[in-house]
């Protein structure tokens, strides 16, 4: 009997996590980006912006839209911060994903979830299986650095408020190694990717 799968794509920042997704969006499945709902929720939702403002200062929003310079050099540099704006973001951004994803799969047999803080925030129980995309440190901080315009040491310390990758691999289901090149990610990814489609189908 063919089964409905809710699978989470993580990784560690500059993994290659989009990239991943990228190939199973083009494959034809439906990847929801958890940062694009948590930014959505930070910029539209006015409660968040009101406790936000209360917790962070006024200058937390410009126009009515938040303030990344702000926010980067006074929320996300903090880990008691972080800590604090993801107490009130994740719980909002992940019921909206969980309602996108339960929607979806109505009419869909898989269902994606691109989020780098799966296992950080406790949610892994959420999904049916886990794809951890691994990449060594190094090209992680080239990528991310790249990628996001921030110096590596910005990128290092990041990577402070992330498990670390030995952790997660345990607790994944699939893991996809990225330390070569986009065709050979590709590749892997489409491998997974027929995995998991042998399993829906039961």
């Amino acid at each position: 009997m063919p089964a409905k799968l809710k699978i989470a794509i993580t990784g560690g920042i500059g993994a290659g996590k989009s990239e991943v997704s990228r190939v199973i969006s083009g494959a034809g499945y439906l990847v929801i980006d958890a940062d694009k709902v948590a930014k959505e929720i930070l910029s539209s939702d006015h409660e968040v912006k009101r406790i936000i403002i209360k917790e962070f200062g006024a200058a937390s929003y410009s126009n009515g839209f938040p303030d990344k310079t702000y926010l980067a050099k006074n929320v996300f540099s903090d880990p008691q911060k972080v800590e604090k704006i993801n107490a009130i973001i994740h719980p909002r951004t992940i019921l909206k994903i969980m309602s996108k994803v339960d929607e979806n799969l109505k009419t869909k047999a898989m269902v994606f979830v691109e989020s780098a803080l799966i296992f950080e925030a406790n949610r892994d129980e959420l999904f049916d299986y886990i794809i951890h995309v691994s990449s060594i440190a190094e090209n992680r901080l080239d990528r991310a650095a790249k990628s996001k315009g921030i110096s590596k040491s910005e990128v290092e310390k990041r990577m402070l408020h992330q498990l670390d990758e030995e952790t997660k691999k345990r607790k994944s289901d699939f893991i996809i190694e990225n330390n070569s090149t986009l065709e050979d990610l590709e590749n892997k990814t489409m491998f997974v990717l027929k995995i998991l489609e042998s399993i829906s189908k039961g």
